[in-house]
């Protein structure tokens, strides 16, 4: 992970390299952060799992809550628990919300104070989306094509 860090870091200031959750992957956490690079601790599906992250130095944690859901568990319930956690030692650890599957995801990440969320272009699209937005449009063009007028 080490060998892949270095040449990866080479790429650009701002790269997050990323390491699974593991013992080596945490190791390599705080090797990569003692160097002043970004970490991106990757699948985390445990409250424990993300502390350990965080006492890494890591600075991101992707807890995976699509594929938790996938599982019966409430993957949501996940990133309130690390947020109490972060919140309770002040870890400067960010929340990356990752398998985002519906606009719910979306919106409890927000209302939890998740920090990101990678989101997958349909469920970007689905969040702009909404029944009475689109009967709204149309009711505002037909109003105005009432009137005669043009812009431009």
């Amino acid at each position: 992970m080490m060998t892949e860090a270095k040449v990866l870091a080479r790429i650009a200031d701002n790269v997050a390299i990323k390491v699974p959750l593991t013992f080596d992957g945490l190791k390599a956490c705080k090797a990569i952060r003692s160097e002043g690079r970004m970490v991106n601790v990757t699948l985390c599906f445990s409250a424990t799992q993300a502390l350990l992250a965080a006492k890494a130095g890591a600075s991101f944690i992707s807890p995976f809550v699509g594929r938790l859901d996938d599982t019966g568990i409430e993957g949501m319930d996940l990133i309130s628990e690390i947020r109490q956690i972060y919140d309770n030692y002040d870890f400067a650890t960010e929340i990356l919300v990752a398998s985002v599957r519906t606009i719910n995801h979306v919106k409890d990440a927000a209302l939890i104070g998740a920090d990101v969320a990678t989101v997958p272009p349909a469920t970007l699209r689905a969040l702009v989306k909404h029944p009475l937005t689109d009967k709204g449009l149309e009711a505002f063009l037909a109003d105005w094509a009432k009137t005669g007028q043009k812009i431009g």
